[in-house]
């Protein structure tokens, strides 16, 4: 797909196309997935614009589970790695061998590790040692493993999609910043209500179990519908909006909300400022519209910023998580 494909008659039919085919992922997941809507709106957006998703949530809420669904979904090639405190990098990115071939002659044979696929799943990313968690740095941001000096190429498209447990948690080790930042989202994974938790216990145990979930695209689709999201129009009062919003997160900044000036230690940086237009974008066209507006921004505003900004000691002493702090924000700026 290349810009001079972007007439009015074929947006009208990529936006459609785009639609229909996040609803009948939705759906797909739907089957399996009980609730947790918004954690799968997220997850689609994640997805569609190339980004990387960091959830978090207590054992047993089925984050696992969650992201396998969705790669089955996607139709795309999944593999998962289950993080473990004596994890090494070449785990993780694969490693030479020396090999005789049939005339005695010895040669170095590249054996990929499970990074290269489509859809990878970190499953429990903050249980392995720092050193481990930064061997995922360079594909997340460049699409490339390098191993003894040479450099493999991962196909796109390519997401990683980790989960890990609070921190609080024994045997827990914090994700360094830089790491945090290549995330385009942290989702929250909480507890389902009572009657959502009720099918959950009907639908794994006394029901038959449900049928396979069907593929509803290819990969050649989302690299389109990739290309399609960052033609999506923003205006410049909303790319504005965008901008101001990241910067009132900065406690030195003038726009800072009182909260902010008290809780927090560090704002954050651009890089916010570029995923949450970009996934703005994804969440207008899901919605059926070709533009970004205010709401978009707003609606991402907390899943995109919570691992980015960082609070202070009287934060914690007050009991203020990030999450209160950000809603007061988004409230403040949206009656400005």
């Amino acid at each position: 797909m290349t810009d001079s494909d972007f007439n009015s008659a074929n947006v009208a039919r990529l936006v459609s196309e785009f639609r229909d085919v996040t609803t009948r992922l939705r759906s797909e997941v739907g089957r399996i997935i009980v609730g947790q809507d918004e954690v799968v709106e997220h997850l689609l957006i994640t997805l569609l614009v190339g980004g990387h998703c960091l959830v978090t949530g207590m054992p047993g809420t089925a984050k696992t589970l969650l992201v396998r669904t969705l790669a089955d979904a996607l139709g795309l090639q999944f593999d998962r790695i289950q993080f473990t405190p004596d994890l090494m990098p070449t785990d993780i990115t694969g490693t030479d061998i020396i090999e005789d071939d049939d005339h005695g002659k010895r040669s170095w044979r590249f054996i990929a590790g499970p990074i290269f696929t489509n859809v990878l799943l970190a499953d429990e990313i903050n249980r392995t040692p720092p050193k481990t968690q930064a061997a995922l740095l360079e594909a997340m941001q460049e699409y490339s493993a390098t191993v003894r000096g040479n450099q493999h190429q991962i196909e796109k498209p390519f997401f990683v999609l980790a989960t890990q447990n609070p921190l609080e948690l024994e045997g827990t080790y914090p994700l360094p910043e830089a790491q945090l930042d290549r995330f385009l989202f942290n989702i929250i994974l909480g507890y389902l209500p009572l009657d959502d938790e009720l099918t959950v216990v009907e639908r794994f145990t006394t029901e038959t179990p449900p049928e396979p979930v069907v593929a509803c695209t290819n990969p050649e689709q989302i690299l389109a519908f990739q290309h399609l999201t960052r033609q999506v129009p923003v205006s410049r009062q909303v790319g504005r909006y965008a901008v101001e919003l990241v910067r009132a997160t900065r406690p030195d900044d003038p726009a800072a909300t009182d909260k902010v000036r008290q809780y927090v230690k560090f704002g954050a940086s651009v890089r916010a400022a570029l995923f949450i237009t970009l996934a703005a974008k994804a969440r207008a066209l899901m919605a059926g519209r070709y533009h970004v507006t205010t709401e978009d921004i707003d609606a991402l505003a907390a899943p995109v910023l919570r691992h980015r900004v960082m609070l202070n000691y009287f934060a914690e002493a007050d009991g203020v998580d990030i999450d209160n702090v950000l809603h007061d924000l988004v409230d403040q700026r949206a009656a400005a």
